[in-house]
């Protein structure tokens, strides 16, 4: 696992070196209109999805703010809404940015399609918008994510690892993310290019705006109907989900099954610890809040991308969008150390505060 995470480090590295001509060396060509927008003061709208997901508040805003500061001498401004995983509401913040003037946007769509119509409303007041880990549909300008399919087919190689010979005769539950969520639908395609005919997938869910009490009322009919002695491993999709299938799984009487997860939370990382989870995805915050910043403050001035942005995606509306794809990480308990602690997530003593100490000191993680 700590060869993994080098490589990953490396990756992430490469990726680094692709955007460290910040905004300001992306290269002074301007944009099409043949004239660079604004200097440093640019104001920046940055509109989030949700704060359910500890990411979020706790690394994305925070980390994207600091590299616009960075990035613009303390000049930029970052001004800051979250939908609360209410897509009309999303919308009502894009119209009020556009008002506000804001030079460029950086939106994690709720909806990525019920977004579209407020990214035009934005790119034809003259406001670019890079979409943020989601890929938001209309005229985006920019993108930057993590591989997603990558993400789905390392949580089910975990799975299937975990699972050895129970793979060939029991059943395994998959809770997917929210229909509304394109990331959600690549997390599924790579985990069932991985698990299909390798293990009987007894019982299948999108799950409603990724709740974890959505993930726990799906997990609780998944047992009713499959018995709790026929299923041997959950996939889940991110962490918050896990939490609400494993209490889920814990009040049936089944346990020592493995369970998948995705975002590393520290929730999610302390039930790794604990062996109640098998796995997170880790995903490294600070690359992809890093490009994001750089990207709307170089297309907020007017620059090229392209010393930025090396990739292509095609999105359901957009052909051909500059993007940054950064890499992730299998974690499990055996590289805790070299991934969530060594990049200052969190601290030993963050993840093994009070009950956890005892699991901590078990697995060697002091």
């Amino acid at each position: 696992m700590r060869r993994a995470a080098v490589a990953v480090a490396a990756g992430v590295m490469a990726v680094s070196l692709a955007a460290c001509g910040s905004a300001k060396e992306s290269g002074d060509s301007a944009d099409s209109t043949g004239s660079a927008k604004k200097g440093d003061d640019v104001k920046v709208g940055l509109l989030l999805p949700e704060n359910a997901t500890a990411r979020y508040e706790k690394f994305d805003r925070p980390l994207i703010e600091k590299k616009v500061k960075e990035l613009t001498d303390g000049k930029g401004e970052v001004v800051y809404a979250n939908a609360n995983q209410d897509a009309a509401k999303q919308n009502q913040q894009v119209d009020t940015m556009v008002s506000n003037k804001v030079d460029v946007l950086i939106v994690d769509a709720v909806d990525s399609k019920a977004i579209a119509g407020s990214v035009k409303k934005a790119k034809d007041a003259g406001i670019p918008v890079v979409a943020y880990d989601r890929l938001a549909e209309g005229p985006i300008d920019a993108y930057t994510s993590f591989d997603n399919v990558t993400v789905g087919k390392t949580q089910g190689e975990a799975l299937l690892k975990a699972l050895g010979d129970k793979a060939k005769d029991g059943q395994i539950v998959m809770m997917n993310g929210s229909s509304t969520d394109p990331n959600a639908a690549q997390f599924k395609q790579g985990a069932h290019s991985v698990l299909d005919g390798k293990v009987k997938v007894g019982r299948e869910y999108d799950t409603k705006e990724w709740k974890p009490e959505n993930a726990n009322a799906n997990m609780e009919g998944a047992i009713s109907a499959l018995g709790k002695d026929k299923i041997v491993g959950v996939y889940s999709a991110n962490d918050g989900m896990a939490g609400g299938i494993i209490t889920a799984l814990k009040a049936a009487g089944i346990a020592d099954i493995p369970v998948t997860g995705q975002d590393a939370e520290l929730a999610g990382v302390q039930r790794i610890v604990t062996g109640e989870q098998y796995m997170s995805v880790y995903k490294p915050y600070p690359q992809e809040a890093d490009v994001a910043a750089e990207m709307a403050v170089a297309l907020a001035q007017g620059k090229s991308l392209d010393s930025i942005a090396k990739d292509k995606v095609d999105s359901p509306t957009t052909k051909a969008v500059p993007s940054v794809l950064v890499p992730v990480v299998s974690l499990t308990k055996d590289n805790i150390k070299d991934t969530v602690i060594k990049d200052g997530i969190y601290t030993v003593n963050e993840i093994c505060a009070g009950k956890y100490k005892a699991a901590c000191d078990k697995i060697g993680l002091e």
